[in-house]
């Protein structure tokens, strides 16, 4: 996948959801110190995930970058044809942010070359 070649050695938080995100960075303090993904202490604590964007009728996957000031789209492309299907099983047409599943996550660390990695 072309669109992931220039990330193929950004460290990326795989097991943070939207969700997380928004408590980590726009919620200070209402997460807990012990979670996995501890409460940012300062504008240059960033974090980089994917989420599956599907306010539109094409889901797209994002790959995001947030701080507490911001968040940027580094890369942003259709989910893979063969990953459409499971999608739509899971979540129909609700549109929304949901986190990578297991499938569409193994999916991404391949084609970033990351697949021999730990979450």
């Amino acid at each position: 996948m072309e669109a992931l070649k220039p990330f193929t050695n950004l460290e990326i938080a795989w097991n943070l959801t939207p969700e997380h995100a928004v408590t980590m960075y726009l919620e200070w303090g209402n997460n807990d110190w012990n979670a996995e993904y501890p409460p940012v202490r300062s504008k240059s604590d960033v974090s980089r995930y994917f989420v599956v964007d599907a306010w539109e009728s094409v889901p797209m996957i994002r790959l995001v970058e947030r701080n507490s000031e911001k968040a940027v789209d580094l890369a942003s492309f259709p989910l893979p044809k063969e990953l459409v299907q499971g999608f739509r099983a899971e979540h129909g047409a609700v549109k929304g942010l949901y986190a990578i599943s297991e499938d569409r996550k193994a999916w991404l660390k391949k084609a970033l070359g990351q697949d021999g990695m730990h979450s």
